[in-house]
């Protein structure tokens, strides 16, 4: 059973991609005509032009749109297709799921014509992020076992370039950092079971982070401590786009 298998069950419901993060995506794609998603859970953030997408989650794959590209159940570390079958690949905050990063990455190097593009964070700047630094720190030490470094993954495609992936105050896919100016949101269980560094933790190690959480935000503590956020439009999660050129 893969890890989707157990936490993925409402994913479609909370991680809609978001408009802004779709457009970054598709251009750092290129002019690429064919596209393959690894990892490509429900189908987000997938361009019309994707030809084929593999997941190991039954339980996402039933959560793909019946229009969507065709899917099959395969892993990243063994692409059942065969080499340079499409000008682009991507992969999307899949990475730190793999069991065998080096294999999963030579899987995507070997499929790819032109361009692999990764969606990823850097978890130098994820872990001070408030929700993790000030009440979830078990969660800090949880993602610092299964992060990938941003340097480590771009060697392995063979160097790379980053873009940083800005995440908007009102982003509607709700991936971990995606509440940083809705904190309340952190509080409904339905948004956590979508977010794996969450989900994954586990409601016990959390809880007594997340009932301060809820005490601060009914006292205004938070919004003190936090009122630089309020007016800002986007906020620095530290996703970031790995863009490889092969």
């Amino acid at each position: 059973m893969t890890t989707y298998d157990r936490i993925g069950a409402t994913y479609a419901t909370t991680r809609r991609p978001d408009p802004r993060i779709t457009a970054q995506i598709h251009a750092a794609l290129g002019d690429a005509v064919s596209v393959i998603n690894v990892g490509a859970g429900s189908g987000s953030y997938e361009p019309p032009q994707t030809v084929l997408a593999v997941e190991p989650s039954a339980v996402m794959i039933a959560q793909r749109p019946p229009d969507s590209a065709p899917a099959i159940q395969a892993s990243a570390e063994a692409i059942p297709v065969e080499d340079d079958a499409a000008d682009a690949v991507m992969a999307l905050l899949t990475v730190h799921h793999w069991s065998d990063l080096e294999s999963g990455i030579a899987e995507l190097r070997r499929i790819a014509r032109r361009r692999v593009v990764v969606f990823t964070w850097d978890q130098t700047v994820t872990r001070t992020f408030w929700l993790l630094d000030e009440y979830l720190p078990e969660v800090i030490a949880f993602d610092d076992e299964r992060a990938v470094p941003v340097d480590r993954l771009a060697a392995l495609l063979g160097g790379a370039r980053v873009e940083e992936v800005p995440v908007p105050h009102d982003c509607t896919d709700g991936f971990g950092a995606a509440f940083w100016r809705r904190p309340e949101a952190y509080l409904d269980p339905t948004v956590r079971a979508g977010i794996s560094m969450l989900a994954q933790s586990g409601e016990d190690a959390i809880r007594p982070g997340l009932a301060r959480l809820a005490d601060d935000l009914a006292s205004g503590v938070w919004h003190e401590r936090h009122a630089d956020l309020l007016g800002r439009d986007t906020f620095d999660g530290g996703y970031r786009l790995v863009i490889a050129d092969l």
